[in-house]
């Protein structure tokens, strides 16, 4: 298990470097996007380019931010169901839904993603929008953003045993992101 959870932190290492790096990205796709519109108003000139580059930014973001995302266990689950759980059914859920259904679906895709780039790489794909860019580059980060989430899920698996053997610590102890709903109204009012 000690080998196991070296190469988890490694991957969360990895994973928390390249996360915090791209989310300037969403910055770049900003002003990419207002000097376009700026361009386009003032001087009525406009490129195909400009708007793929926003497209390319924004996809970077958020493929290569996904397994960030996972690592800090902010992905999206039902909290009312999930949150009124033990943390030890919280833990046997998150191991079945990473085995089960994340490790499939991202393994799946790598798979598949892998022929589909290469083709583009190999073909010199280029958007059929006049002057637009290059595909590959695009494709190139959707398969980036799935293995590295494939291998945050394998470090999220790895951890969850771990944790479930007692062998560490719980890293992320959920904590409910939103206040209970207070059943009764204030007095005075009708309902």
């Amino acid at each position: 298990m000690k080998t196991l959870l070296g190469f988890s932190r490694i991957v969360d290492y990895l994973t928390e470097i390249i996360g915090k790096s791209v989310s300037w990205l969403i910055l770049v796709a900003v002003l990419v996007s207002a000097g376009n519109a700026i361009v386009r108003k003032v001087f009525n000139t406009s490129s195909n380019a400009w708007l793929e580059a926003q497209w390319y930014l924004f996809g970077a973001a958020f493929m290569l931010a996904a397994a960030y995302t996972l690592r800090q266990n902010e992905h999206i689950r039902i909290d009312i169901v999930y949150g009124s759980l033990s943390r030890r059914v919280q833990h046997w859920i998150d191991l079945l839904g990473h085995c089960l259904f994340l490790m499939p679906f991202v393994l799946l895709m790598v798979y598949d993603l892998v022929p589909y780039v290469r083709t583009s790489f190999m073909s010199g794909e280029v958007s059929s929008s006049a002057g637009g860019l290059i595909i590959w580059p695009g494709k190139a980060l959707l398969l980036a953003g799935f293995f590295l989430l494939a291998l945050q899920g394998i470090s999220e698996i790895i951890k969850k045993i771990a944790v479930m053997r007692g062998d560490m610590d719980d890293p992320t102890p959920y904590v409910p992101t939103h206040a209970p709903l207070d059943v009764e109204s204030p007095a005075g009012e009708a309902r």
